[in-house]
């Protein structure tokens, strides 16, 4: 059950990485972020165009995530593509670097939210999209909209 105090707000998602990879699973991961990092995140001056995930040394590092410097931060410069450490429990970093390394799937983040007062980042276990499954993938989605609004129209008929 959700209490008041989890209430989920999203921060930007990463819409293109649906389009560039076949999620296969999820994770959600806490972030570890420094000084005025979340006052920034807080703000949406963040990005994850170009962000991707990795298993390094027993841990789960988020890699080119951009988060831009916090206008009123003090005397603290942060660099706005350090790698970022991501927080979950063992037995999930064992089960991602297994299956990153043997299926040869890639660790993709999907959005940033804050659930209750805590930064999250939603990780998607993605399968790389080749040329051709990018087309079928859209042609699929504008055939379901196509539907879509062929059934509201008919619903909306009076007979």
């Amino acid at each position: 059950m959700q209490t008041e105090g989890d209430e989920i707000h999203v921060i930007t998602r990463n819409r293109k990485a649906r389009h560039e990879y076949e999620i296969v699973d999820t994770f959600e991961a806490g972030i570890e972020l420094r000084g005025s990092e979340v006052k920034s995140i807080r703000e949406g001056k963040v990005s994850l165009n170009e962000a991707y995930a990795a298993v390094q040394n027993g841990q789960v590092i988020l890699l080119n995530m951009h988060i831009n410097p916090y206008k009123m931060a003090g005397h603290q410069e942060l660099d706005p593509l350090r790698p970022r450490r991501l927080l979950l429990h063992k037995k999930e970093i064992r089960k991602l670097f297994a299956r990153t390394e043997q299926k040869g799937l890639t660790l993709v983040p999907l959005a940033i939210y804050f659930k209750g007062k805590h930064a999250k980042v939603e990780l998607g276990l993605g399968i790389g999209r080749k040329k051709y499954d990018k087309r079928e993938a859209i042609a699929e989605a504008e055939a379901k909209r196509r539907m879509n609004r062929a059934t509201l129209r008919n619903l909306k008929r009076p007979e």
